[in-house]
């Protein structure tokens, strides 16, 4: 990990958690996995106040625990995850736009608590929309548990491995630490519940919504309370989910970009129905035959199936790749290449900064050595059409900045200068990685700018911006190494 995600790692969770947590999530974000008794002896922190931190980011999901052979405890920071808390408010809008505010406050809730059960979650939610709402109406929990039984189904929000109840019965000591497990079957299987009620609103600190001064007010205590319909049963965001919608919103709106918005329609399709099949790390969608994909375009947009094949025959013989054709059978089978997808997004982008921080011209000359993979010095000039000095200053320039790489070709085993060719070449992964931390460093500073101005809103959206790349060139890095 660098030190650009470290700090920025150090930023969020003391943005989100406070001193505290923060000292002892960086502390583990440095140095490894480590029992409590060093982490507390190393942070110079009560052992009290480390085991509270501990519990705050085992609760989020930031710190995972391994029981040794010993019986030693050893905790360690998860750091990409903690790097995902960039993305919590995209999650929400995202969840907004999809399910409305409802959908939206419960991914909040899951968000703000790490793990909640459903049943909370419902209450939670319902209470909240009640308080937004005119006087006399309420929000029914049956309304937020169909929103919550919808996202389940779509995979946007998942059930928290637990202890097995075997683990319960056993009459044997206690293990040091419970060993947490679920059945991958069971992981949107949403619980039988019949939640009956309404939300409500916050009493005035004077009376209470029967007019009743506190005095007269009857007591309810602990005796009334009800057993929990789903004790035990926790759910949390699934944000490989949400990155899967980000990857394939990007994806339709670079075939938009590319071609047109009917084009877009039928790729959308496709991944839409390929969104629960396909694991989100996978480099091909599962094939889909266009008899399929035309039963399955949305209500009301009227093209005959010979227009989509059509489509399908212009996307799957595009240079990009975005389509492929894997059969015949069933009208034509087609699967959506993700992997090539990927990396002509995150190509894309390193054009979009070449121009932006060196110009049109370096963005030709970048674009040619792309296309040519391998090239000299003197076939850029003539390539690009660019004069010798210019060209070489701009190959320079992004070669110092590695956006470019120079390889070695000795005609000789003596590597002499005068013979020897020397190709200018870019490497997409390396060239990502680079830009990736850059990334880090600049929402580091957003950050931290933010802080200083002490004014709320004013670079939200710059750090939006700037994770949105980070996101793209993560997942093309991400499906990159997994295919090696």
């Amino acid at each position: 990990m660098t030190q650009a995600e470290i700090k920025l790692c150090s930023l969020l969770l003391q943005e989100h958690f406070g001193e505290i947590v923060e000292k002892i999530g960086v502390h583990l974000i440095r140095t490894g996995s480590q029992p409590l008794r060093v982490i507390a002896h190393d942070t110079g922190t009560s052992l009290d106040q480390v085991k509270k931190a501990l519990c705050v980011l085992v609760q989020h999901n930031l710190v995972s625990y391994q029981v040794h052979k010993r019986g030693v405890v050893e905790y360690e920071a998860q750091c990409s995850r903690v790097l995902r808390m960039l993305r919590y408010p995209r999650y929400i809008y995202t969840t907004k736009t999809l399910y409305s505010d409802t959908g939206e406050l419960i991914v909040e809730e899951l968000l703000l608590n790490g793990k909640l059960t459903m049943s909370a979650v419902v209450k939670k939610v319902a209470d909240r929309l009640t308080e937004t709402m005119e006087d006399g109406k309420t929000m029914d929990y049956a309304e937020v548990s169909n929103t919550f039984v919808r996202l389940a189904d779509t995979h946007f929000v998942q059930r928290c491995p637990s202890v097995p109840t075997t683990e319960n019965s056993d009459p044997g000591p206690p293990p040091p630490a419970p060993t947490l497990v679920i059945n991958e079957k069971d992981m949107y299987l949403v619980p039988k519940l019949s939640l009956i009620g309404k939300g409500k609103r916050r009493r005035s600190s004077d009376e209470d919504a029967a007019g009743e001064p506190k005095a007269k007010r009857p007591k309810y205590t602990t005796d009334n309370k009800e057993p929990i319909p789903d004790d035990g049963i926790y759910w949390q965001a699934n944000l490989d989910r949400f990155h899967q919608h980000f990857r394939d919103q990007a994806i339709v709106s670079a075939v938009a970009n590319r071609m047109d918005q009917t084009s877009s329609e039928i790729v959308r399709t496709m991944l839409r129905m390929s969104e629960i099949t396909t694991s989100s790390s996978a480099p091909f969608t599962q094939p889909l035959s266009s008899n399929e994909i035309f039963r399955s375009l949305p209500v009301g947009y009227n093209i005959s199936k010979q227009v989509l094949d059509q489509y399908l025959t212009l996307l799957a013989d595009d240079p990009l790749e975005f389509v492929g054709k894997s059969g015949d059978s069933g009208g034509g089978m087609y699967v959506i290449n993700l992997h090539k997808a990927l990396a002509s997004l995150a190509t894309a982008t390193l054009e979009s900064v070449v121009q932006e921080r060196f110009g049109s011209r370096c963005a030709r000359i970048f674009r040619l050595v792309l296309q040519k993979k391998h090239i000299e010095q003197k076939q850029v000039e003539d390539f690009a059409m660019i004069p010798a000095k210019e060209a070489k200053d701009m190959l320079y320039k992004m070669l110092s900045e590695n956006f470019m790489s120079l390889q070695e070709i000795p005609k000789t085993p003596d590597h002499a200068p005068s013979r020897t060719f020397y190709l200018y070449t870019v490497n997409i992964l390396s060239a990502a990685r680079m830009l990736l931390h850059r990334c880090y460093k600049s929402i580091a500073n957003l950050i931290e700018r933010r802080q200083f101005e002490t004014k709320e809103n004013k670079l939200d959206a710059s750090e939006i911006q700037v994770d949105e790349t980070i996101f793209l060139l993560e997942s093309y890095i991400e499906c990159t190494m997994k295919r090696q």
